[in-house]
């Protein structure tokens, strides 16, 4: 059986595809190759593809090595000069992947639109559907980052609690310059439930909806924050938040800047008695 290539079809075609699975590449590696360095490895993958498929390979074993190892792999070093080594495995894969990603969408979206001319706007749609599925992806994996549990230590009482490291709680106590969480009331009654002497005191703060308000400011033992590793810090400073906090059933927001005089768990041992 014989097939009849128009050589000229395929290397476009091929050419366009290369081009859109390297700016997907690009977008996700965060590299910041131009579009001009991205086409210049999409025209070699396209033409490295054309030749492997002239030339007279006896056995198909060494052109799927020729085409998934050699080609792309040149064409990625070359669209978007990614470092030989962990960098290019990384790259390689996610071309892979952009692949079967955008191979699907162009599928799904195929089916509806039957004319050969439209093959070009099938491809640049796929690229933006599976453009928005890697930004949506990202974005659920930045939101997963700013969760954490955190373990608070009071007058011998524990509390464990769900929170949010939000880099937009930017509080400080105008007095130590510390950085300042904020918990949520019920947590506050548990953990100075029978303490006779609890120093309080009051710090200002402003939000959205609230321009001036003040909030009860309490300054706890310790704290643990568990996320990817654990981070202990000592005496944390907390305000005590004027309305229940339900959104997400987070019970504490945690100033981010606080992480930065944080112990390491490995670490803990060395300086317990600080803790």
């Amino acid at each position: 059986m014989y097939y009849e290539l128009y050589i000229d079809v395929f290397f476009t075609v091929n050419f366009t595809m290369d081009y859109i699975l390297l700016v997907a590449v690009r977008k996700m590696l965060k590299c910041p190759a131009r579009h001009g360095r991205i086409a210049l490895g999409a025209l070699l993958g396209s033409a490295l593809t054309c030749l492997v498929i002239i030339l007279p390979v006896p056995y198909t074993f060494v052109k799927f090595v020729l085409f998934h190892g050699m080609v792309n792999v040149l064409m990625i070093r070359a669209g978007l000069l990614v470092k030989w080594g962990s960098d290019m495995l990384k790259a390689w894969i996610l071309l892979y992947i952009s692949g079967f990603l955008t191979g699907g969408v162009f599928q799904f979206l195929g089916q509806y639109m039957r004319i050969g001319s439209l093959f070009f706007v099938l491809a640049v749609a796929s690229y933006y559907v599976v453009s928005g599925i890697w930004s949506l992806i990202s974005y659920l994996s930045r939101q997963n980052q700013y969760r954490c549990q955190a373990d608070l230590y009071m007058n011998g009482r524990k509390c464990q609690v769900q929170a949010l490291i939000d880099t937009g709680n930017s509080l400080r106590d105008e007095l130590t310059g510390k950085p300042v969480c904020i918990l949520d009331q019920d947590v506050a009654r548990e953990l100075l439930a029978g303490s006779e002497a609890v120093k309080l005191r009051y710090i200002p703060y402003h939000s959205i909806g609230k321009k001036d308000g003040v909030m009860p400011l309490v300054t706890l033992d310790k704290m643990c924050i568990r996320n990817d590793k654990k981070q202990w810090i000592a005496e944390p400073m907390a305000a005590i938040c004027e309305n229940e906090m339900t959104a997400d059933k987070y019970k504490m927001i945690i100033n981010p800047e606080i992480l930065v005089g944080g112990i390491d768990d490995d670490n803990k041992s060395s300086s317990t008695a600080s803790i």
